[in-house]
């Protein structure tokens, strides 16, 4: 339906144009006779089709070239935090199947510490701390430290 909406503008937009420079001929011819009969100077006839073409190019301008507006809609899941000062939710936990250790890693990520640190402060390696948050972010199904953060905090899993 769009499409066809855009046909018949874009017919209508065709038709004026069409109408306009036939106008511009006529005048032209019309002028010439004149030029022919009257014996105007050569200066009034050539700056009476510049006058016309400019007056014909500022019209195309403003009627027939308007901007393109696109209007977006964004909609986005917003979490209202209401259990603040709630108690760690087990069933969560093990709905998920969270081990201690991944829950200490989840704990320290939220805690704004990087791998290096987590890797320091756990005494494990970095690659241990590596596969604790890849096996986070599948179990909790995010992509990112934050996603799995926020998640986290959301159901409860890690303290706010």
């Amino acid at each position: 339906m769009k499409f066809v909406n855009q046909l018949s503008t874009n017919r209508k937009e065709i038709l004026t144009y069409g109408i306009s420079m036939f106008a511009v001929l006529f005048v032209l011819k019309y002028l010439e006779a004149n030029f022919i009969v009257i014996n105007y100077r050569l200066d009034f006839f050539i700056g009476s089709i510049a006058i016309l073409f400019t007056v014909l190019g500022i019209w195309l301008a403003l009627h027939l070239v308007k901007p393109k507006i696109e209007t977006r809609i964004v909609e986005k899941e917003v979490y209202i935090d209401s259990s603040i000062g709630t108690e760690i939710n087990q069933d969560e936990i093990e709905r998920f199947g969270l081990s201690k250790r991944e829950l200490e890693v989840l704990n320290l990520m939220s805690a704004g510490l990087s791998n290096e640190e987590i890797a320091e402060k756990l005494f494990i390696s970095l690659n241990t701390v590596k596969t604790h948050s890849s096996n986070l972010f599948v179990k909790l199904d995010v992509k990112r430290r934050t996603q799995a953060v926020e998640k986290g905090r959301r159901l409860n899993i890690i303290a706010q």
